[in-house]
């Protein structure tokens, strides 16, 4: 099975250089969470954008839409940024025949006490097995788009 993976940026992906929270959109981590683990499914990485999602546009996610729709593969993962997650995951809402997860880190990647291996594998897992729609995998829960909100107090997701 091949699942491809687009990546957008989002915190998941973010390089802080100083205790002022300055920061870039680095490099697509997906690679670095996935290789060591040696997955029992191939996977392609796409990179789509760089962006913090607050900075996403509808343009933005008028592109990635192309780029899934596009793409002849099922099963589909995009990394993404929390804040704005669901606002994408709606613009995808009608892509027919595909499986979509999106998913992301509360903090990033390359941080040990990350959340993004967990939220990788478990988005993974459900890329795998869900049937067609758009789903947002977080927290080690599945949620519609349409009826899910960040809690911002908790620093989890949770089903509205």
């Amino acid at each position: 099975m091949l699942i491809k993976i687009f990546t957008t940026g989002g915190t998941i992906d973010k390089i802080y250089f100083d205790r002022l929270s300055e920061f870039q959109i680095g490099d697509p981590q997906i690679a670095e969470i996935l290789e060591p683990v040696h997955p029992a499914f191939s996977w392609e990485v796409e990179a789509v954008l760089r962006k913090d999602s607050l900075d996403l546009t509808d343009q933005d996610r008028a592109l990635l839409r192309q780029r899934i729709e596009a793409d002849p593969a099922e099963r589909v993962l995009v990394t993404h940024g929390t804040d704005t997650m669901r606002e994408t995951a709606r613009a995808l809402v009608g892509i027919a025949g595909k499986t979509v997860v999106l998913t992301g880190a509360l903090a990033p990647a390359r941080f040990k006490d990350s959340d993004a291996a967990f939220n990788v594998g478990f988005a993974l897992g459900c890329a795998q097995t869900l049937p067609p729609g758009i789903y947002l995998a977080m927290n080690g829960a599945v949620f519609d788009p349409f009826r899910v909100r960040k809690n911002r107090t908790q620093n989890t997701f949770e089903a509205e």
